[in-house]
Parts: structure tokens; sequence; C-alpha cells
């Protein structure tokens, strides 16, 4: 059986008909490719002159291992002319929280030193999983309202964490917009406000709690609707011609599309080149890889059709350096000869 599948619209043409997508981002399950096809995506981007930042969200240094560099906990790391990558220390990150937070005590307390049982509870909590997620998204925001690149193109979590972020942002809102009402109310009472603001806490914490969480919604809001944003941002979702990756596939467009997020488009990785399975000495388990790979590409043809941007074979080696990243640039964007305005 021989199924083949083609981009309707590569990523190269894809990006020159939507001229105000400035986010990129690559989500699936891992393992997939995401990483390479992020790294390939920034490449060819700053092959068109245009200066890109790629960063993941992986805990582990992807970024790090698919350019053959030292990126992780490096800052905003230059890998080629237009080309940055940048891959977050985490842990890091999270000492710098645990120290604003005990100044944060500190001046709202008006203490000198930290009760060491506060102090126990901030340290344990760099153990807490969270903890690095908030970390990693958090550098996520502010690197993309930096304002310092042209595009930013994303290594995205699974899929599980985007969806709980975006169902994050709307429960917050609820939240703030709750304490918020209350808040008012209170205010109206002036001799209950006059009686509060003067107890330790009182109205004045408050304002400061509801102040914190008005910051943690507004950058929850900003990932939120970049997420949905249809004219500036591109969703692109990583799949290989494999059961399980179909089916987490379709539910994850499921699961957007009831987010109101679009999926711009899917792309294909890891697919054994047919010709490959007539080849003289290729084993039969082997050949019957590419068998089943060709019947669930024709799945994947079936089900996807206009929604499928690229497909990208197995390579010979491992996608790393940038003479192979420019090597899956090239599949992927293809020779078409379309350049950005």
């Amino acid at each position: 059986m021989t199924t083949a599948v083609s981009a309707t619209q590569n990523m190269g043409l894809y990006l020159a008909s939507n001229p105000g997508v400035k986010y990129i981002l690559f989500g699936g399950k891992g393992g997939l490719g995401k990483t390479t096809l992020s790294a390939a995506t920034s490449y060819w981007l700053a092959k068109q002159g245009k200066k890109v930042c790629v960063f993941s969200t992986d805990p582990q240094a992807s970024l790090t291992d698919i350019f053959e560099r030292k990126i992780f906990g490096q800052g905003e790391v230059e890998i080629a002319k237009n080309l940055y990558a940048l891959e977050i220390d985490a842990d890091k990150r999270i000492a710098e929280y645990q120290n604003e937070i005990r100044q944060k005590i500190r001046d709202m307390y008006k203490m000198e030193t930290i009760p060491e049982e506060v102090e126990d509870y901030i340290n344990s909590s760099s153990a807490e999983p969270a903890m690095a997620e908030s970390a990693t998204f958090d550098a996520m925001v502010e690197l993309m309202t930096s304002g310092r690149y042209d595009y930013y193109v994303f290594d995205m979590m699974p899929h599980g964490h985007a969806i709980r972020f975006l169902g994050m942002a709307d429960i917050l809102d609820q939240w703030v917009a709750k304490i918020m009402e209350v808040r008012k109310k209170a205010g109206e009472y002036k001799e209950s406000a006059s009686v509060l603001g003067s107890q330790k806490g009182g109205l004045a914490q408050e304002d400061y709690v509801l102040k914190e969480l008005e910051f943690i919604r507004n950058r929850l809001d900003f990932v939120s609707n970049m997420v949905r944003d249809k004219t500036h941002t591109a969703f692109f979702y990583v799949l290989i011609p494999e059961l399980m990756p179909i089916l987490d596939t379709r539910k994850a467009l499921e699961m957007f599309r009831a987010f109101d997020v679009t999926v711009s488009g899917v792309v294909v990785n890891q697919v054994y080149p047919q010709e490959l399975r007539d080849s003289g000495g290729v084993p039969d388990f082997l050949k019957h890889k590419i068998d089943s790979q060709q019947e669930y590409l024709g799945q994947i043809k079936g089900e996807f059709a206009d929604l499928i941007r690229g497909v990208v074979p197995m390579l010979d080696r491992e996608p790393k350096g940038l003479e192979m990243i420019g090597r899956v640039a090239g599949i992927l964007f293809g020779d078409s000869g379309v350049f950005l305005r």
C-alpha cells in the first residue's frame, strides 16, 4: 500500500499569507520532534533576515542538545546571525522568587527577620513541581512582552499543561472579579473600612493581595489571549504516523476548540520514506514499520487533510547542529522561494 501525503500549504506559504504572525507555537506530546521543528523554523526565519528567539518550556535542556551549544541558564544566547535561543534555569528562577517573597513579607509585616516556620515553608515550596512550571511560564511572558524580536518560536509544554493555563486564566478572572466586588462593597461602609484599616492586615493588606492577584491574572490573560489570537499567533501540532499520536492529536484539537484556540496546522514528523521499503538489504521489521506508517499516513490525510503543513522524513542521522537543523528547515519550508515581507 502506498500513500502519499503532502502539505496543502507548507510552512513558508502559510507564514507568507499570514504576515501578522509574531508568535509561533509547536505543541504535541514529548519525543515527537517539537524541539527540532521549533529550531528549524527559527533557523529558516533567521535566514529570511528576521530576528528570532526560540524558547523551550521543557525542563530538560532540549535546545542545548539540538543546537549543540551551552544554552541552559545562559540567558538569550546568539546561535547564528538573527537567531537566539533561551532555556531558563528554573531552580535559579525559583530562588529569585523565594527572595522576592521574603522581601514582600518583610515589607508587609514590617519585619527584619522572617519567623523560622515561615522560612521553612518558603524553602519547602521549591520542591513543588508547579514552582518550576511557574518559573518557566513567567519567563515566557517576560520574553514575549519584551519586543526585542520579530518572531518568538516556542517549543510548548504538552497540551494538557497548556489547557490548564487557559483554564487558570478564566478561573482567576472570576476570582479577582469577586474579590474586587467584595472590596468595593467594603469601601461603601466607611465606618467599617476605617476600623478595618486600623487593624493589622486590614484593607491595606487586602489591596496588596489584590494587586498581586491582578499581576498574576494579567500574565495569564496575556498568554490566554496570545494563544487565541489568530492574527498574531500560529499554533502547529506535531504528530508521527502511529495510532496513539493520531488519537492524541484528535483529542487535543477538540480540547483547544473548546477553549476557542485555533490550531493553524499539523506537521507529520519521523516518516520513513516509502522507497526505502523496496531497497535491497532492508530488514523485515523495518518493512513492516514502513507499511504500518503508510496506513496511518492515510488516516492522517483523511482526518487532518487541510491542516497538514509539512511532512518531515526520518533522517539518516540525528537532527543536531546547524547543518542538520538547516536540512530540516529546507524540508519543512520547501524550496518554494517564498520570502517573508
